[in-house]
């Protein structure tokens, strides 16, 4: 605390009574003129008899007897307060006899040098009491030593009108000393009042607002008001950007000396004389910006040392707190609106997803959409293959992009197998990921997750955009929850075009099972213009059966089964037609062509099963000039045909008979 502000505090203790009657007064004249000190007002006045002495002397200075005499005050105790020195020293030594019995007695003591006759080396003293007016209770002691040469009976007259001016002056002194206390206080309480509509003021504009920008503009609008002169700027933790000049990051330095991250740590004021280049004669306050959940930045005021002694740090700590609590209750609103909107977004994206079973759609919306949500540049989806061992490109808008890459290769291979998101700022300050994403599209930033199916990393989404430091922590943070979603519909539609795969699919020799041949015959007959058709029947499959019992029939039907699918080529239909026959539709192959891959797979069977075997097959073919095309005739056809080739002796050949048609 100032000395000023000791000073205030002390006049408002010593005349609270005094203050009160002054404002109960219908007239300040006459209470002026009534007011009196008393006993309470003793032990506080010696400034006031203090002032009040150094008044009178100064006015005195013409008196004949002041230029020639030494006086000295004292309190109400007989305890030094103002004077000439030399009363305390030889011959006078304080007079401390002549101090006790005036205390002692109440009266004027006079003392005079014992041999009259040498006047001319010796002093007349004197101790005077000061009375209050009304009382008559003792305030303070005149003190007063006089050359003896210069005393006579006329100086006890002129002590004593010496002795009431100065009362007069010790009232005057007293008089304007309340005065300009009831005027600070006053003062004081009119500067409580503004200060408080002030206050209440910013608090209402603070409070009228829920969004954070303009909450942090008020605060620093609101300080450059109220202190024109200051430097005031706003420091906030880095999960906060703002487009304010004036709010800048708080950045953390390891050796912890800013005054700023200090107070940001403590959350309490910090003050600090400025120190380094620029900073001569000026002072830093650091006051924590904070609410009820947490600190979340710092103000920091810079000014001259001189208007620090008339800063009213209370009021700008209240002006900070507001701001706090109001820039806490805009974050929550905004996060709030942040999450009604993230969970609106989940909804219509799961449903959307939802709509549709094809993984390649699924993929193709979902890029489409993150592009669309993040403001991104570019969209990558990647998937692993396991058999391959690498990340295959399932969706991405980067021309010139390679459709798979290594497994451990860049951002893509550090998601998968860290099984953990990144977020990358800059990726011109990156020297330990390669990315040939980064590279072709130019980009400096990059959200990345896990694309999760079943609780198992099956690959990774990535985001990236040119401009560095786009994504934030909220982008980071909701392409996870995202993510987790597409995963979901990408493990639906796996499920599903499992469980079409199973169903078209025969459990014993995984081939296609009949009704999937059937459907697909039918499709090929609407568009191709020729196919044909091979029905192969496993010759004296129950004698096998029999022999070597039918788990050894089962694998025998297998062996044979793979030996078709590794003779025929991609695009034909390998189906079991039912117990040990097979079939083989190959579309746009005529008859004759149709025939040579018939003997190769006659021959490797009779080659390659174990024990050996052999099998008999017929062959049907379908034109679009034939007057029938269905796939009941084409069927039947090369049944008849298969039937030939086993009367005939089996393993062999037969092509369909013009009579079957």
């Amino acid at each position: 605390m100032s000395e000023h502000q000791r000073e205030t505090t002390k006049h408002q203790s010593l005349f609270q009574t005094n203050t009160e009657l002054a404002f109960s007064s219908e007239s300040a004249t006459s209470w002026l003129q009534e007011i009196d000190l008393s006993i309470h007002d003793l032990p506080y006045v010696d400034h006031v008899i203090q002032e009040a002495f150094l008044q009178w002397c100064t006015e005195g200075q013409a008196l004949t007897l002041s230029g020639q005499a030494l006086w000295a005050v004292t309190d109400y105790e007989g305890r030094w307060i103002e004077g000439d020195e030399a009363l305390l020293a030889e011959p006078f030594c304080g007079l401390t006899g002549e101090i006790g019995r005036c205390l002692e007695s109440g009266e004027q003591v006079w003392v005079h040098p014992d041999d009259p006759a040498d006047r001319g080396s010796s002093w007349v003293t004197t101790v005077i009491p000061v009375f209050t007016r009304r009382d008559h209770a003792l305030v303070c002691l005149l003190v007063c030593g006089i050359p003896a040469r210069f005393f006579d009976e006329g100086i006890r007259d002129t002590v004593a009108a010496m002795a009431l001016h100065y009362r007069s002056c010790l009232y005057k002194s007293f008089k304007f000393a309340l005065v300009s206390d009831i005027l600070k206080v006053q003062e004081s309480t009119e500067r409580e009042a503004n200060r408080r509509s002030i206050l209440f003021q910013i608090m209402q504009r603070m409070h009228d607002q829920i969004d954070v920008e303009t909450v942090l503009t008020e605060v620093l609008d609101s300080l450059e008001v109220l202190y024109p002169t200051i430097r005031a700027r706003l420091l906030m933790s880095q999960d906060h950007q703002s487009r304010n000049p004036r709010v800048e990051p708080l950045v953390f330095h390891p050796w912890g000396e800013d005054i700023c991250v200090r107070s940001f740590m403590d959350g309490r004021l910090m003050m600090q004389d400025g120190s380094g280049e620029g900073m001569e004669g000026q002072t830093e306050i650091a006051i924590p910006l904070g609410g009820k959940q947490g600190v979340y930045g710092v103000l920091h005021l810079v000014m001259s040392r001189e208007l620090r002694e008339d800063l009213d740090l209370q009021l700008i700590s209240m002006v900070v707190d507001t701001a706090g609590n109001a820039f806490e209750n805009a974050k929550l609103y905004e996060q709030s609106n942040l999450l009604i909107h993230e969970l609106r977004l989940i909804n219509e994206l799961t449903q959307r997803l939802n709509q549709s079973l094809k993984l390649g759609d699924i993929y193709k919306f979902a890029s489409e959409e993150m592009l669309d949500i993040f403001q991104a540049d570019y969209c990558c989806f990647l998937q692993y293959n396991e058999e391959r061992d690498v990340l295959e490109v399932m969706a991405s808008n980067v021309p010139g992009l390679a459709p798979s890459f290594d497994a451990e290769y860049g951002f893509g291979g550090l998601v998968f197998h860290k099984k953990e998101p990144v977020i990358l700022s800059d990726y011109s300050l990156n020297g330990k990921v390669p990315s040939k994403l980064m590279e072709i599209t130019h980009s400096q930033s990059l959200i990345a997750s896990p694309l999760t199916v079943n609780g198992k990393v099956m690959g990774a989404i990535l985001l990236t955009h040119r401009s560095p430091h786009y994504f934030s922590y909220d982008n980071y943070r909701l392409l996870q929850t995202l993510s987790s979603h597409i995963g979901l519909s990408v493990s639906n539609a796996l499920l599903h075009a499992e469980l079409r795969r199973m169903a078209n699919r025969d459990m014993l020799t995984d081939m296609y099972a009949r009704h999937y041949l059937d459907k697909m015959i039918q499709q090929y007959q609407v568009s191709d213009f020729c196919g044909s058709l091979i029905v192969v029947d496993i010759d004296e499959f129950k004698q096998v059966n029999d022999t070597y019992g039918h788990q050894k029939g089962d694998d025998i039907l297998r062996q044979v089964s793979d030996i078709v699918k590794s003779s025929i080529r991609e695009e034909d239909v390998p189906a079991r037609w039912g117990g040990e026959e097979l079939a083989v539709y190959m579309p746009q192959l005529g008859v004759h062509q149709a025939v040579k891959v018939a003997e190769v797979i006659r021959s490797r069977v009779a080659r390659e099963t174990s024990p050996s075997v052999t099998i008999s097959s017929g062959i049907a073919e379908w034109c679009w000039t034939d007057p029938q095309v269905s796939v009941d005739s084409l069927f039947y056809r090369a049944d008849m045909a298969l039937y030939r080739a086993k009367n005939s002796g089996r393993n062999q050949i037969q092509m369909e008979n013009m009579n079957d048609m």
